[in-house]
């Protein structure tokens, strides 16, 4: 059964979040979203666990400063679990000898980083208050808390998410978009989840920052899947690309900026990926939309906020179990 999203008011609240120090403080307006199955709050640990926020965005902030990739990685985190069964925390889950979790999915695989920041986070947040902020809670403020270090807007994020006890790697395997998608699959991957092509595309520009392996792009460098590509680019990316291992920046002018360049590469035909360039020169809704965020950067990162909260509240299936996760890599019952 494919994810469904708890309601929320796509409307974003009046509030401020101040980040300074290490420290957020939020106003004390809260809007409840309820739903049959899942219930997310906006500032639902400001009692429980009232130094949450703060602890997370140390963290983070600790782990970006020598790494703006971290930024990415920690941001992509939460899009890969929230693709998976919802927003559950699942990606997190080691393997053992009698569990295979969605850590060697073809996604995932030699790809996902940025599990032992989640680490350090929980682990504080144990000692602090245990068994109260969920491992999911952490994946979607870790997110927020990357985007605003790189320089884009911060959203109060909505909490009450439960870890689930359970992975699918073929869900994983099944369910992300793949860097080689054309725009009818990446509809497709979108849609099942409930979220729109404007949100496909704007939760797209995700890659503003970050970096990709070469063995990613590597059909583009071959003279294939290349529409519309810069040939300065393309020549630029066959020198640098004489290794699949290496790493090459998803947005090349300003790789640890959380901006719209990412959108005016794409208009420029120097789209790292396939499934980054095909958003403009493979349909022309998408374009039509890369172009507005062209025109408009502010439109960007406002349009940006509101699909990660729509993301966020991608829900379990419903009548799926969780708890609240003592070591995010591991369900409870393997940590006694």
């Amino acid at each position: 059964m494919a994810p469904f999203l708890a309601s929320f008011c796509i409307m974003v609240l009046s509030f401020s979040v101040t980040f300074a120090s290490g420290n957020i403080v939020a106003n004390k307006s809260e809007e409840t979203c309820i739903d049959a199955s899942i219930v997310l709050s906006f500032g639902l640990y400001q009692n429980s666990c009232p130094e949450a926020e703060a602890i997370i965005f140390s963290w983070v902030e600790s782990a970006v400063s020598p790494d703006p990739r971290m930024a990415a990685s920690l941001l992509r985190l939460h899009f890969h679990d929230c693709f998976v069964n919802g927003c559950d925390a699942s990606v997190l889950l080691d393997d053992t000898p009698n569990f295979t979790g969605e850590k060697t999915a073809a996604p995932n695989l030699n790809s996902l980083r940025g599990f032992e920041v989640i680490d350090s986070i929980k682990a504080d947040l144990e000692y602090t208050c245990p068994q109260t902020v969920s491992c999911a809670d952490i994946l979607a403020i870790a997110a927020r808390d990357s985007v605003v270090l790189s320089g884009g807007l911060g959203w109060q994020v909505q909490m009450g998410r439960k870890d689930s006890l359970t992975a699918s790697k073929t869900a994983a395997n099944n369910n992300i978009p793949g860097p080689n998608s054309n725009v009818a699959t990446l509809v497709s991957n979108f849609q099942n989840l409930g979220l729109s092509l404007q949100d496909m595309v704007t939760l797209s520009g995700a890659h503003t920052i970050g970096k990709a392996r070469c063995a990613t792009f590597n059909s583009r460098l071959n003279g294939g899947n290349n529409p519309d590509m810069n040939l300065d680019f393309l020549q630029s990316l066959q020198q640098l690309c004489s290794v699949n291992t290496t790493l090459a920046n998803l947005d090349d002018m300003s790789p640890s900026t959380f901006d719209n360049q990412y959108y005016v590469n794409l208009l420029s035909g120097k789209g790292l990926l396939v499934s980054d360039q095909v958003l403009a020169t493979g349909d022309d809704n998408t374009r039509e939309i890369v172009q507005n965020y062209v025109d408009d950067p502010s439109a960007f990162l406002e349009d940006f906020k509101n699909s990660m909260l729509k993301m966020g509240s991608l829900a379990p299936p419903t009548g799926t179990k969780g708890e609240i996760r003592v070591n995010c890599r591991v369900v409870n019952q393997f940590n006694y």
